[in-house]
C-alpha cells in the first residue's frame, strides 16, 4: 500500500512534468512561428515589385542611353552652328612668266607677285543664332522622344509584370482544382470498391484529372511566355517571387481634364517641336534673302626692285532670281510648318478618342470585375458545394460534382482573365506618362542647355 505522503509528491511532479511539457510546447510554437514570419518577412523583401521592375528596365535600358548621346549630340551642334565660318587661308602666285628670258622667274617680272590672303565670310547674327536655335529644337525634340521611349519602357514592362502575376495566380487556381479532382478519384474508386458507386465515375474522375492536367500545363505555358517577356525588360526573373499587386483601382489621369493633359503628352510634345523647327527653318530662310559677304585681304609680295602690294576685297553674292530661288524656299518652308500643325492637330484628336475609348473600357472591365466578384464565383461556388452535398446524400452523381467543378474553375479563370485585361488597360492608361512625368515636361518646356 502506498505511503499518504507520497501521494501528494507525486502528484506535484506529475504537474511539474506537465508543465515543463507544456512550456516546451509553446516554446517550440513561438519558435515556428517566429521562424515562419522572419521566412516571410524576408521574401517580402526579396519579392519584386511592379515599381521595382520598372525601375530595372529603365537603368539597363541601351534606348534611353543613346537618346543621351543624340541629344547631347544636338547640343554640341548648336554651339558650333552658331559660330563664323571658318577662315580660309589663300596663297597663290600671280603672273608668273612661261615664255621668254623670265619664264619661271618670281622677280624679274614687275607683275609677278607671291600671294598670301585670308578669306573671311560674315555670316548674319540672326541666321547664326537661328541655326544656333534649330539645333537646340533637336535636342528638345530628342528629350521628348526619350520621355515616350522611358513611358513605353515602363509601359511594357507592367504588362508583362502583370502577365507574370495572373499567370501564376491562374497557375495556382488549376493546382488547386487538379488536387481537389485526386480527391475525387480516391472517393471514387474508394465508393466502388464499397460497392456504393460504379466504375464510370471512376473514369470519370480521373478524365477530369487530366483535363485539369492538360489546363495547368497550357498554364505554365503562359508562365512562362510572361517570365520570358518580363526578362525582357529586366533580366532573368524566373526565380524571383513577385510581391503583390499595386492598387490599380484609379488611374492619373483626369477624364474632365483630359484635353490639357493629353496635350502635354510626350507624342504630342514631339509633334510640338516639329513645329517649332519647321517655323525656325522658314525665319531661317526668310533670314537668306539677305546675303551674307565675303570679305577678303591678301598680301603680294614682288621682286626686290618693286614694291609690295596688299589687296583689299569684299564679295556678295548677287541674288538676281529671288522669285525663283529665296522666295520659293521660303514658301516650301512655310508649307512644311503647316504640315507639321495639321500632323499635331490630327495626332492629339486620334490620342484623344484612343484615350477616352481605353477610360470607357477600363471603368466597363471594373464594372464586370465587381459582378464576378460579387454574384458569379460565389453563385460557382455554391453549385459545386450543393453538388458535393447531394452527392454525398446520394442524390447526385460524381458527374455532377465534376461538371459544377468545371463550371467553377471557367468562372475563376475568367474572372482572373477580365481581371489581366482590366490590369492591361490600367496600366496602358497610367503610364502614357513616364512616373517622372512632371520633370521630364518641365525639362522639355525651356531651354535645355
Amino acid at each position: 500500500m502506498s505511503s499518504p505522503m507520497l501521494f501528494p509528491l507525486s502528484a506535484h511532479y506529475l504537474v511539474r512534468t506537465a508543465v515543463v511539457r507544456f512550456s516546451r510546447r509553446i516554446s517550440l510554437a513561438v519558435l515556428i512561428s517566429s521562424l515562419a514570419l522572419a521566412a516571410n518577412a524576408l521574401a517580402a523583401e526579396n519579392s519584386l515589385t511592379l515599381a521595382d521592375a520598372q525601375h530595372r528596365a529603365t537603368e539597363r535600358s541601351h534606348q534611353l542611353v543613346a537618346q543621351d548621346f543624340a541629344i547631347s549630340a544636338a547640343h554640341e551642334m548648336a554651339v558650333a552652328a552658331g559660330q563664323l565660318p571658318d577662315p580660309v587661308l589663300k596663297v597663290g602666285i600671280d603672273n608668273l612668266p612661261v615664255t621668254g628670258p623670265d619664264r619661271y622667274s618670281l622677280t624679274n617680272d614687275f607683275m609677278t607677285q607671291r600671294r598670301v590672303g585670308v578669306m573671311q565670310e560674315i555670316t548674319r547674327f540672326d541666321k547664326r543664332h537661328l541655326r544656333a536655335d534649330r539645333f537646340e529644337l533637336d535636342a528638345q525634340k530628342t528629350l521628348a522622344e526619350k520621355t515616350v521611349a522611358t513611358a513605353a519602357i515602363e509601359r511594357e514592362t507592367a504588362l508583362a509584370w502583370l502577365d507574370r502575376y495572373y499567370a501564376e495566380a491562374m497557375a495556382a487556381v488549376v493546382t488547386e482544382q487538379g488536387e481537389q479532382a485526386k480527391l475525387e478519384i480516391q472517393s471514387a474508386e474508394g465508393a466502388y470498391r464499397a460497392g456504393r458507386g460504379n466504375q464510370a465515375d471512376v473514369f470519370a474522375a480521373r478524365s477530369a484529372l487530366a483535363t485539369f492536367d492538360d489546363r495547368a500545363s497550357e498554364i505554365q505555358r503562359r508562365v512562362r511566355n510572361a517570365n520570358t517577356m518580363l526578362a525582357r525588360w529586366i533580366g532573368d526573373v524566373s526565380r524571383t517571387r513577385l510581391a503583390g499587386k499595386p492598387a490599380t483601382d484609379t488611374i492619373q489621369l483626369d477624364p474632365a481634364t483630359l484635353d490639357s493633359q493629353l496635350a502635354h503628352h510626350p507624342q504630342i510634345v514631339i509633334l510640338t517641336k516639329q513645329v517649332e523647327i519647321a517655323e525656325t527653318e522658314a525665319k531661317l530662310a526668310k533670314a537668306n534673302g539677305k546675303a551674307d559677304w565675303t570679305v577678303e585681304v591678301a598680301f603680294q609680295q614682288r621682286g626686290p626692285a618693286y614694291s609690295n602690294m596688299v589687296s583689299v576685297g569684299v564679295s556678295i553674292p548677287l541674288q538676281w532670281d529671288r522669285k525663283n530661288r529665296q522666295n520659293r524656299e521660303l514658301s516650301s518652308k512655310l508649307a512644311l510648318v503647316e504640315q507639321a500643325k495639321a500632323e499635331r492637330e490630327d495626332m492629339l484628336r486620334a490620342r484623344m478618342a484612343e484615350t477616352r475609348s481605353m477610360i470607357n473600357e477600363w471603368e466597363n472591365d471594373r464594372e464586370r470585375n465587381a459582378r464576378f466578384e460579387r454574384e458569379l464565383i460565389p453563385l460557382a461556388n455554391q453549385r459545386t458545394l450543393a453538388a458535393i452535398t447531394a452527392y454525398r446524400g446520394g442524390k447526385a452523381s460524381l458527374v455532377d460534382v465534376l461538371s459544377a467543378r468545371r463550371n467553377e474553375i471557367d468562372v475563376r479563370i475568367q474572372a482572373l482573365q477580365l481581371e489581366t485585361d482590366t490590369d492591361h488597360l490600367w496600366a496602358q492608361l497610367n503610364f502614357l506618362f513616364p512616373t517622372d512625368g512632371v520633370i521630364a515636361h518641365a525639362g522639355m518646356n525651356k531651354d535645355t542647355k
